[in-house]
């Protein structure tokens, strides 16, 4: 019922975002040198790697680190960075994740390919089984903010108490959280 849920909220998201995401693009290209889309690494299910694609909101030399690891993360926003990160608009492009199964609207949000801290504390609780999210139980909790062992203990409770009136109540906080900016490392 999850998957089928997914695709079916991807189609009707992806209708009405096409004409936002085209414009994002144009943006990103104008304001900036380099693509469009960002891609990276991500631990997905079972641990196992694949490519996330974003809206590109840093410039092209940053590091591939979180961004709460960079020394001055402001320094490495393209002209329009802060706007996508802060409106998660940058998030956009990874429906193509959802529609592969590579990802769900929601679950744990996919790590980075070098964030070993998390994925050995997720590996260890077993959240690691669980297909990654565009949103999460940890996301509309503190997303950026959160340390990495409060994350963990955030997706472990997910894991054990997920249904799905549960993931349509995340949805519904997560659409919250975003108008307001909540967590989102400025």
């Amino acid at each position: 019922m999850k998957r089928a849920f997914d695709i079916i909220l991807a189609i009707f998201v992806l209708i009405i975002i096409s004409a936002p995401c085209l414009i994002i693009a144009l943006l990103v290209k104008l304001t900036s040198p380099g693509p469009v889309l960002y891609w990276s690494d991500r631990v997905g299910i079972n641990n196992d790697l694949f490519k996330m694609p974003k809206f590109r909101s840093m410039k092209t030399d940053t590091p591939e680190v979180a961004t709460h690891l960079l020394n001055d993360p402001h320094k490495a926003l393209t002209p329009i960075g802060n706007f996508l990160r802060k409106t998660s608009l940058d998030e956009l492009p990874q429906l193509w994740n959802i529609f592969k199964g590579e990802m769900s609207f929601v679950g744990p949000r996919p790590a980075l390919f070098n964030q070993h801290d998390l994925i050995v504390l997720r590996t260890e609780r077993g959240i690691h089984q669980l297909i990654p999210g565009l949103t999460g139980w940890a996301q509309i909790n503190g997303r950026d903010e959160l340390p990495t062992p409060e994350k963990v203990r955030l997706d472990d409770e997910y894991l054990h108490n997920r249904s799905f009136a549960k993931d349509l109540s995340i949805l519904w906080l997560t659409f919250f959280r975003v108008l307001n900016s909540h967590g989102v490392m400025h």
